[in-house]
């Protein structure tokens, strides 16, 4: 049996994704809603209490993460052309090795950003999903 403890996070976060064909090219943000499905680490099982993990814990750890990194901030592409100005005109402008795609984002969360965030708990983040609009969302799984 697999179990697991799931906590989403609401985030605005403005992007550009280099190389996009149409709208997208362009300066332009969404409300994203950010999910976290956590699940004991190396074959571990609940604690104690019953839990993966506490819900307040993964808020601290992970959600709080989005909050204080990319809540309101601009998302670009350190390889965009248009890196340098935007760092001039605005300098909470957050320069990423990756094409912020919801696809890249949530891999990032996935592969860097969970497992910093969560070291030590012995839990570990399993899949993320990035809800981009109502209508499209994109996953990264273990």
């Amino acid at each position: 049996m697999k179990i697991t403890a799931t906590r989403y996070h609401d985030i605005s976060v403005g992007h550009t994704v280099l190389g996009h064909e149409g709208k997208c090219k362009n300066l332009h943000g969404h409300n994203y809603r950010v999910w976290f499905h956590c699940r004991p680490a190396n074959n571990r099982f609940l604690d104690d209490v019953g839990r993966v993990l506490d819900f307040s814990v993964i808020k601290s750890k992970l959600c709080m993460w989005l909050e204080d990194n990319w809540d309101h901030k601009f998302l670009v592409y350190a390889k965009d052309p248009r890196v340098i100005v935007l760092v001039n005109l605005d300098p909470t402008v957050i320069v990423v090795p990756f094409n912020p795609t919801a696809e890249n984002l949530a891999g990032h969360l996935l592969k860097i950003v969970c497992p910093a965030q969560l070291q030590g708990t012995q839990v570990e983040v399993v899949k993320v999903d990035i809800e981009e609009t109502a209508k499209c969302h994109a996953a990264a799984e273990l």
